[in-house]
């Protein structure tokens, strides 16, 4: 066989766009182009690969068969040419974040990995969940830190930290809820009083959980694209939300209106992991990469705890 690499990209973007034309602008070339190549690759396989129709393809029996092999292929390359980077003091890093943790630990991550390695070239990408683990999967990233488990094959995670829930609104919001309930828990939220982030962030199935609502529940608002977003609504009164602690400081800081209580024990949590692929060998940046995501995450949210910078708060005159 002697087909190339490229011919390989170009069958990938044709199996994910399922157009010659879409493909061609995803690989910056010209349809034709894409459509020779294609052409080329299925000589080398023996074999066809798509089935050409009027306005899409589909992938042939042996076309399926083939796409994951050209993925574990692209993603062996990928590797090596990081492995011959990094050999020669070039060395590259892609991680993934989710949107409710890359602006709090971003800053103090790639500061960290700046002061140990000043070569090393750091792609960053923040999306949610299902994106990052795709993006894993193909080999477009070296690691993903996102809310544990991680329920996909091919891939395995390291916990790195607890961040723990806290509530988050207005002054008198938290105050009349108090005078209701005497020690407030997460199922004491009524519907009508949430405010979330929009459908699809891990974040929101989290907080629906501990709060013991379906997402299909009435009154529930989830309609913020951010945290900071969701942070001024609810100081200025439009309804409460759950807080992570690993965002509470930075957003009460820009928010001087969110007040935050904590819950009694034992407090909502999520579990901050960095995941990788399975296949992937566990090389010392990966320890390396888990020690500092850890250190600065822990940093943040035991700073939390302890009441460090504190924003306005309602306590829980019951919590020992």
């Amino acid at each position: 066989m002697n087909f190339t690499l490229r011919q390989l990209r170009y069958f990938i973007a044709l199996a994910e766009q399922r157009n010659f034309g879409r493909a061609a602008e995803v690989c910056h070339v010209s349809q034709p182009a894409l459509s020779v190549q294609i052409r080329a690759l299925e000589d080398c396989v023996g074999g066809r690969l798509v089935e050409r129709r009027a306005r899409d393809v589909v992938l042939t029996p042996f076309g399926r068969t083939v796409l994951p092999l050209v993925q574990q292929v692209l993603a062996n390359a990928e590797r090596l040419d990081r492995f011959a980077q990094a050999q020669a003091g070039e060395g590259t890093l892609s991680l993934g974040l989710i949107p409710t943790m890359a602006p709090y630990l971003l800053p103090g991550v790639l500061a960290e990995l700046r002061a140990r390695n000043l070569s090393l070239k750091i792609h960053v990408r923040e999306a949610r969940t299902e994106q990052l683990l795709a993006a894993l999967n193909k080999g477009e990233l070296d690691a993903a830190v996102l809310a544990l488990p991680v329920a996909q094959a091919g891939l395995t995670a390291v916990e790195l930290f607890e961040d723990r829930f806290l509530l988050a609104g207005s002054a008198a919001r938290l105050e009349r809820l108090q005078q209701e309930t005497a020690r407030i828990r997460p199922t004491d939220l009524q519907p009508a009083q949430l405010m979330l982030l929009e459908d699809g962030h891990c974040l929101t199935d989290q907080a629906l959980e501990v709060c013991g609502h379906d997402r299909n529940a009435a009154g529930i608002n989830m309609g913020a694209s951010s945290l900071g977003t969701l942070s001024r609504l609810v100081a200025a009164g439009f309804g409460m939300t759950l807080m992570p602690e690993l965002a509470a400081r930075a957003e009460a800081a820009a928010v001087p209106d969110l007040c935050l209580h904590r819950f009694p024990m034992p407090e909502p949590r999520r579990i901050v992991g960095l995941a990788r692929r399975i296949s992937t060998y566990r090389e010392s940046w990966f320890d390396d990469l888990v020690a500092v995501i850890r250190a600065v995450g822990q940093e943040i949210v035991t700073a939390a705890r302890n009441g460090e910078a504190d924003p306005p708060s309602v306590e829980d005159p019951t919590r020992a």
